[in-house]
C-alpha cells in the first residue's frame, strides 16, 4: 500500500465523523432513541450506536453496507441524498 492509501484511509475517516454527525442529528430530529432505529432497521443497538461514533470496530472507521443506510433512511424518513453528507471522498485506487 502507498502513500495513497493513507490519504484515502484518511479522507473515509474524516467522512465516516461526519456521516455519524448526520445519522445523530436525523436521529435526535426524528425523536427516536438509538434502539428504536437499530430495532427497526433489523440491527442491534451496538452496532448502530458505533456507526453513530462513525466506527465499526475499535480504531476502524464505519463502513455500513448499501442495505443498512437504505434501512436507516427510511427508518428515519429521509431520502439517502439527506442523510449522506456531501464532499464524498474519492475512493479510486491511486
Amino acid at each position: 500500500m502507498g502513500h495513497g492509501d493513507d490519504i484515502a484511509d484518511r479522507e473515509w475517516a474524516a467522512y465516516a465523523q461526519r456521516l455519524a454527525t448526520s445519522l445523530r442529528r436525523a436521529r435526535e430530529g426524528a425523536g427516536l432513541s438509538q434502539e428504536q432505529v437499530a430495532y427497526r432497521a433489523g440491527l442491534t443497538r451496538y452496532t448502530y450506536q458505533k456507526y453513530e461514533k462513525g466506527e465499526s470496530r475499535p480504531g476502524r472507521p464505519a463502513n455500513p453496507t448499501l442495505r443498512t443506510v437504505l434501512a436507516i433512511s427510511q427508518v428515519l424518513g429521509m431520502s439517502l441524498d439527506d442523510l449522506i453528507p456531501d464532499a464524498i471522498p474519492d475512493l479510486r485506487s491511486r
